[in-house]
């Protein structure tokens, strides 16, 4: 729907440029932009480096294993159902770890193994090997859902990709954005805590 939506937008461009006789403008303005966009790439892509070998420090040190194991109250608030000690557990910790950072290309591989551990945990609870009702196959369980809710509103406390952003674009004040990227996010979090324990109790 979006290829749709985007091949739209810039047929319409091109056409109204078309007509009005700048397509001069326009085909500068597209190398223009494909330039920023190279330079974005090669900017975040420090960012991203730098920041996901930090977590992969982080990592080797056992520092995201502590950390992982402090989230486990948190983890047992959100996902009741789901078994003490289970890899998915573990794996939804450090993407929510990487998020809390502002780190969402960091997150992706954590919150990936996250989902595949818990399409495990469902074919293991249709084998009878863990307790409780197991969802259809090829559907969502009730962990994945919480969990994409959860991943999806990523409270941060430090936006580290929108400072890159707003760094790359000569922003004045770059780092401006963490207190409202931090109350924007806490609301939205609490706002999909409070959407997931309903929605469970209402299973119960």
């Amino acid at each position: 729907m979006l290829n749709y939506l985007w091949a739209f937008m810039l047929l319409a461009g091109i056409l109204w440029a078309a007509f009005h006789g700048t397509m001069a403008q326009v085909t500068q303005g597209a190398l223009d932009a494909a330039g920023e966009a190279v330079s974005l790439c090669i900017t975040m892509t420090g960012v991203l480096s730098l920041w996901s070998g930090i977590l992969e420090i982080g990592r080797q040190s056992g520092l995201l294993d502590q950390l992982a194991d402090r989230m486990n109250p948190i983890l047992r608030f959100l996902f009741p159902r789901l078994p003490a000690n289970h890899p998915a557990g573990k794996a939804m910790a450090v993407n929510m770890i990487a998020n809390l950072l502002g780190l969402g290309w960091a997150a992706t591989p954590a919150g990936l193994q996250a989902m595949k551990e818990l399409k495990q945990l469902e074919e293991e609870r249709r084998a009878g090997i863990f307790p409780g009702p197991a969802a259809a196959p090829d559907t969502a369980s009730r962990e994945m859902c919480t969990f994409l809710i959860i991943n999806i509103s990523s409270l941060q406390l430090i936006p580290i990709n929108m400072i890159a952003y707003r760094s790359q674009y000569g922003s004045a004040n770059p780092a401006a954005i963490t207190g409202p990227a931090l109350l924007a996010t806490a609301v939205s979090t609490a706002a999909a805590v409070v959407f997931c324990r309903l929605m469970e109790f209402r299973r119960e």
